[in-house]
């Protein structure tokens, strides 16, 4: 048997089978599947970087992402014939198709007013620069990583979506949302949920605000091994599928394995529900019991009691976005629509989505955890749906349950 350059002999043995057998590739049939591109699952303890390059050597796969902290696997460019029969190789727990995930976000903001942020002890908003002493990761496009109005951890950050190169970003989408999280509060610009949270950028999606997969899984990864200092993660993006089992289970879905294995390392992960106007169970990872998954409000001057005119975009105010995902699986609304935050360049821009709606609550998580660090992501999630408020019109919501709206006033 063959065995890769340096290797062990364990990775030896996971190279591959002489007789080739074929096994089944996870997702093969997806209409969103990107062709030629796959995610490698490996069991636990499999060392993943050893047995990628004996895969490549036997197979003649093209190594992408390695994954070592939330799951153990790589992903890769290779045939469908290829991907089969890595499948079928000792070692290799499941292989799925790589799929398209997109930003949330609609182009076309009040919401630190609505969410109570001004009146946050914690915020203590007043035109000072006082950080809050969090870490929060923003899994999207990347940050703008010069402008002047964020706080961006310029010593960490990872880019996924383009190996090598820097998580700035080339799209506005990230830098859109780390404002609405922790835009400093220095009597400039805006101001965020969480004033000067230290932003992590891990790029995942492109200048198109396109991506795999593959690149978000590395992202989760990225912040699984730095779970020691990022205390919450937010992302604003997504993609089909739905929550098919919980942590624990091989439900043959390699990114709720990875959010799961952040989880339990003590990440909060605020995600957005999806702007198609559908049950989130349809999108993912907005569908996973283990993320707080946010809906979007319309609001337009940041006051309960509605009848302000539309501004950015046609909504009516103090309702259910138009355009929000819904059903059980949504944990809280925020708003998110007609949202001014920070955009690349050192600018700013208004722009709508649950995209908008997510980083609110992000924040939100932040002012939490700020007061009582090392608090599980269940105890988050718990204490801000405990903290929201039901003062909003829910008469354009598509399911029957009114989730509670972001109130951060006593956090």
């Amino acid at each position: 048997m063959l065995t890769a350059a340096g290797g062990s002999a364990q990775a030896a043995d996971l190279a591959g089978s002489p007789l080739d057998a074929r096994g089944e590739v996870v997702g093969a049939d997806r209409e969103d599947r990107l062709p030629g591109q796959y995610i490698v699952v490996l069991a636990d303890g499999v060392p993943a970087a050893e047995v990628a390059r004996a895969h490549a050597d036997r197979f003649g796969a093209e190594i992408g992402n390695i994954y070592r902290s939330a799951i153990d696997g790589y992903s890769a460019r290779m045939t469908e014939a290829t991907a089969e029969r890595i499948a079928a190789v000792p070692g290799v727990t499941w292989v799925q198709a790589d799929t398209e995930v997109r930003s949330t976000a609609q182009r076309l903001p009040s919401g630190i007013d609505r969410a109570n942020a001004d009146a946050s002890p914690t915020a203590a908003i007043d035109g000072t620069d006082q950080r809050v002493d969090v870490d929060v990761a923003v899994i999207d496009t990347g940050v703008d990583l010069d402008h002047p109005d964020l706080n961006v951890y310029r010593a960490g950050g990872k880019n996924c979506s383009l190996l090598g190169l820097t998580p700035d970003d080339q799209n506005g989408h990230g830098t859109h949302v780390s404002g609405t999280i922790g835009a400093l509060d220095d009597a400039n610009g805006v101001v965020g949920m969480a004033p000067g949270a230290r932003i992590w950028p891990v790029k995942v999606l492109n200048a198109a605000g396109v991506g795999s997969t593959s690149d978000v899984i590395c992202g989760i990864d990225y912040v699984t091994a730095n779970a020691d200092q990022i205390e919450v993660a937010n992302m604003s993006l997504g993609g089909g599928g739905e929550d098919d089992g919980n942590c624990g289970q091989s439900n043959n879905d390699a990114q709720h394995e990875a959010i799961c294995a952040s989880v339990a390392a003590g990440v909060t992960y605020v995600v957005a529900a999806g702007n198609d106007s559908a049950d989130a169970s349809t999108s993912t990872p907005a569908a996973y019991d283990e993320v707080v998954t946010v809906s979007a409000l319309a609001d337009f001057n940041g006051e309960p009691g509605g009848g302000a005119p539309a501004t950015c975009r046609n909504d009516v105010d103090d309702t259910f976005a138009d355009f929000s995902n819904y059903g059980a699986d949504v944990d809280l609304i925020a708003p998110g629509v007609c949202i001014d935050s920070t955009w690349m360049g050192g600018g700013y821009d208004t722009i709508s989505g649950t995209s908008m709606a997510s980083p609110h609550v992000a924040g939100g998580a932040a002012l939490y955890l700020a007061s009582n660090p090392g608090a599980s992501p269940e105890t988050v999630k718990s204490a801000l749906q405990s903290a929201s408020s039901s003062d909003w019109n829910a008469v354009d919501d598509p399911d029957d349950t009114k989730e509670g709206l972001l109130d951060v006033t006593g956090l």
